[in-house]
């Protein structure tokens, strides 16, 4: 990661790259589930419908995290291209995962700690502060990895 050291609130600097490394691992052990042809349990959520779903839906939410973000602390549009349909996923994962840890890196550079604490409605409806959404996109793909690797095992 490149102007690591320009983060004003480290705590923002340590959740970025914790991010990046995690939704890096997401992204190869997803490769290794699938081309061990793991299936998923059957669910009624659509993000688990099938293999491409639930990386379209890891990374969707990684963008969706730091457009939430952004909006709330009116922080300039990160900016992000088009998502990739569900059906061109699979073979656009890599440069779209790029792109999502390219325009990740340099929004909350300026973040204080008082930034981080205030706290604004999800969409889900619970209130968040910024840390603890930043926190959140972390073991989002953490929480995914753990699964496909209990499905493999």
């Amino acid at each position: 990661m490149s102007d690591q050291d320009q983060y004003r609130y480290r705590g923002a600097r340590a959740l970025v790259l914790l991010h990046e490394r995690y939704l890096r691992e997401f992204v190869e052990t997803w490769r290794e589930a699938r081309a061990a042809g793991i299936s998923l349990p059957a669910s009624e959520n659509r993000s688990y419908a099938s293999m491409g779903r639930l990386l379209a839906h890891v990374l969707w939410c990684a963008r969706s995290y730091m457009i939430w973000i952004c909006e709330n602390l009116e922080l300039p549009d990160p900016e992000f291209k088009d998502f990739p349909p569900v059906e061109a996923i699979e073979a656009e994962a890599e440069a779209y995962l790029e792109h999502i840890l390219e325009r990740w890196r340099l929004p909350l550079v300026g973040l204080t700690e008082e930034d981080s604490d205030q706290t604004f409605p999800s969409e889900w409806d619970i209130e968040y502060s910024i840390d603890a959404m930043l926190e959140h996109a972390v073991l989002h793909p953490i929480r995914h990895t753990f699964q496909l690797r209990e499905l493999m095992a």
